[in-house]
């Protein structure tokens, strides 16, 4: 059982609750796991994080409940390989269209023979060459959740999620709506339906399914959905409504220097 593995196997009673992890900064990363977030999303994609940022941030969740995702900035074997050896246990993998890409996606996770990942014997991710037989056993040790983040991509959602190795989906709604038409309108009627419907698609199949909403009563509404795990906000987007909320109480709602985050922001 991988670390995401764990952490789905009570959602049908408690779903695990995230957030998005963008600041680059370990101390803020550890403060959000000594919050009580189940799992936290180190992201690489939307982010100037590199290599040994990721590294710090993943060193400083191991002493929090937190569990780490680490979203890489694309499907790309290479990215992929490299998270690994320092240290990442699941993967949130973005834009994946259909099932061939998700079998690469899965495939760049995997050593041989079932997958490509480059053999490392001195790394992070095998306690630097401590960990006995870990090329042996590393296969079944990470998690792998595909974003799906088009309509294109929620329309072959049966066909990815049947992929051998993919532990869960993501549906992305900013993305999703911007690729439907519809940027920023993340309640749009025609955005909900198709979510709700990959909801229901990824129930029937029995693969648990996630997202992200930017506030407490829209994470409310997507757990009402159906989904099996969701994050709020992030980091920087909790940091700025706080910073924010703080200073209008202060200075007064209307103070016009004060520009407010929008609140589907995350």
């Amino acid at each position: 059982m991988n670390a995401f593995q764990e952490l789905m196997a009570h959602a049908a009673t408690r779903p695990p609750v995230g957030t998005w992890l963008m600041s680059a900064s370990p101390i803020v990363c550890e403060a959000m796991g000594c919050a009580g977030f189940d799992w936290g999303v180190v992201d690489m994609e939307h982010t100037p994080l590199d290599m040994m940022e990721v590294v710090h941030m993943l060193q400083a969740m191991a002493g929090t409940p937190m569990k780490p995702v680490v979203r890489v900035p694309w499907n790309d074997r290479v990215t992929i390989k490299r998270v690994l050896d320092a240290g990442a246990t699941t993967l949130l993998v973005p834009f994946v269209q259909d099932a061939e890409e998700a079998r690469a996606a899965v495939a760049a996770t995997r050593y041989p023979p079932e997958g490509c990942r480059g053999v490392a014997g001195m790394s992070r991710a095998s306690r630097f060459g401590t960990t006995q037989g870990y090329v042996a056993t590393a296969n079944r040790s990470i998690g792998v959740i595909v974003q799906l983040e088009t309509a294109e991509a929620i329309g072959k959602l049966d066909e990815i999620a049947q992929v051998e190795g993919v532990d869960a989906l993501f549906i992305g709604p900013g993305d999703l709506s911007a690729t439907m038409g519809l940027p920023g309108q993340l309640t749009h009627p025609r955005v909900l339906a198709l979510t709700a419907d990959g909801v229901r698609r990824a129930k029937a199949l029995g693969k648990p399914i996630g997202t992200v909403g930017g506030t407490p009563e829209v994470v409310r509404e997507y757990l009402a959905m159906g989904f099996d795990f969701v994050a709020i906000a992030s980091d920087l987007g909790l940091l700025m409504r706080s910073a924010q909320g703080a200073l209008s109480a202060l200075r007064g709602s209307a103070t016009s220097d004060i520009q407010k985050t929008s609140q589907g922001a995350y």
